[in-house]
């Protein structure tokens, strides 16, 4: 039985309350509304906060991102609208990688095994060519090697291993992306 009353998260410190507070003004200005504004401004406002982004990166509107001072993204990659980033951890995400809308990158979770609830955090790391689908959930922990695909509305708390398409519909292929 869980007992909530003993949860402590006090070890856990993401950043100064000033860092936070400021990000979180600044992402309902930019980032978690539908006003279009352009993916350079979003760059900018990311890297001034600490994120590493690369060129060519298109960020759509209404898109959560916890804390961009633990976020990497590479060279042209897309992230769609409604994205949710939940980065208690760093989440690193490579280069031409697309992250359709409304998926969901998770680096946290808790310990249901514990009547504490322990709250429980891991990276996760996308890289080149990844394409995580539509209202998908990538939990903590996962790496998705080269050109894994997540079809949509899939989910993934084990690593996801190169080229491999993981969904709710297998293809024909067994688990293998065709060669282009």
């Amino acid at each position: 039985m869980m007992r909530l009353d003993q949860y402590d998260n006090s070890w856990y410190h993401p950043g100064p309350k000033w860092k936070i507070a400021l990000w979180y003004a600044v992402s309902i200005a930019f980032f978690r509304t539908a006003i279009p504004y352009p993916s350079r401004l979003k760059a900018f406002v990311l890297r001034m906060f600490g994120a590493k982004i690369g060129r060519g990166v298109i960020i759509k509107p209404s898109v959560i991102i916890k804390y961009p001072w633990k976020l990497t993204i590479g060279d042209h990659t897309w992230i769609g609208e409604q994205v949710w980033i939940d980065n208690l951890d760093h989440v690193t995400i490579g280069n031409h990688c697309c992250i359709s809308q409304g998926a969901m990158l998770l680096c946290g979770n808790h310990n249901y095994k514990k009547p504490t609830f322990d709250l429980m955090i891991k990276p996760i790391v996308l890289e080149d060519g990844v394409w995580i689908g539509a209202r998908c959930l990538v939990g903590p922990g996962v790496t998705a090697k080269e050109g894994a695909v997540l079809q949509a509305n899939a989910h993934a708390f084990h690593p996801l291993d190169k080229d491999v398409v993981l969904g709710l519909e297998e293809p024909k292929n067994k688990g293998t992306r065709k060669p282009q």
